[in-house]
């Protein structure tokens, strides 16, 4: 399986932390997509990069048979640790293992930037019943807060310049690049999308937690790792509480804090 290495060996080494630190997504997401696509009993929804499971586990309230697709080892050992009830194969986006025709539905949660595009749509459409759904999914930053982006600004300092990222920007009429695909593809229907604040409670350390687990972050060696901890500490002790200008109630002591994210939601149909 051809992965890139930043995933390959990153999420290996930072399996528990992800799944500590990343934030889950608003049932209200969740709601929109069981009625969009739709997901219930006696269909089946496959996940792709399922990661530790965020969003498989919210898949699986829906009633629908979850199959769950990632390539990592360690992700896999935490996904079926939480959801025993679910299917999980060892594959990627491109190559799946799965037989044709097996799913409704197919979704990508924080994951489809990591795929090679024109090779993973092969697969969904391979993989799509007729009439079936492809929905993308990403929490993404509101870095109209400065901490927020003094913090993503560090991630992409960092980042080698092949890294596949998110989308950088959210909200409707995002033009992302991620949409070129479809566009030159037949048989694919409209995107269409919807947007939720996402915010998520967490604390200092975990806010530290989540540089640390970013894929590209955990595949340096001790010492750079020691230095991007420490400048994230720096930008993240700068924050005051409820009386100071920022807001937020996270202190030196690893306080709380709201890490503003937003979900965003596209999907569209095939045949």
């Amino acid at each position: 399986m051809r992965v890139h290495h930043a995933a390959g060996v990153g999420y290996q080494r930072a399996a528990g932390v992800y799944e500590r630190s990343r934030p889950s997504y608003p049932m209200a997401a969740l709601a929109a997509l069981a009625d969009a696509l739709p997901l219930e009993s006696g269909r089946t929804v496959v996940d792709l990069g399922a990661g530790t499971g965020k969003f498989t586990r919210l898949l699986a309230l829906t009633g629908a048979e979850v199959l769950a697709v990632e390539p990592v080892r360690e992700m896999r050992e935490q996904i079926a640790e939480l959801l025993p009830g679910v299917a999980v194969t060892s594959g990627t986006a491109e190559a799946t293992g799965l037989p044709a025709g097996c799913a409704d539905a197919v979704v990508a949660a924080q994951s489809w930037h990591w795929f090679r595009a024109g090779e993973a749509l092969t697969e969904v459409e391979r993989l799509l019943r007729p009439g079936g759904a492809l929905a993308l999914v990403w929490n993404t930053y509101d870095t109209s807060v400065r901490w927020v982006r003094a913090f993503q600004d560090i991630y992409f300092r960092l980042a080698p310049s092949d890294l596949p990222s998110p989308p950088l920007t959210s909200g409707p009429g995002d033009p992302g690049d991620w949409r070129a695909v479809f566009a030159a593809r037949a048989g694919w229907g409209a995107v269409e999308e919807r947007h939720w604040p996402n915010p998520h409670t967490t604390t200092v350390a975990d806010v530290v937690e989540r540089m640390m687990s970013s894929s590209h972050i955990a595949v340096l060696d001790a010492g750079a790792r020691t230095r991007v901890r420490s400048e994230v500490e720096a930008v993240l002790s700068g924050l005051r509480g409820p009386s100071g200008s920022s807001g937020y109630d996270a202190t030196r002591g690893g306080g709380e804090i709201e890490m503003p994210y937003q979900t965003d939601v596209y999907w569209t149909r095939f045949g």
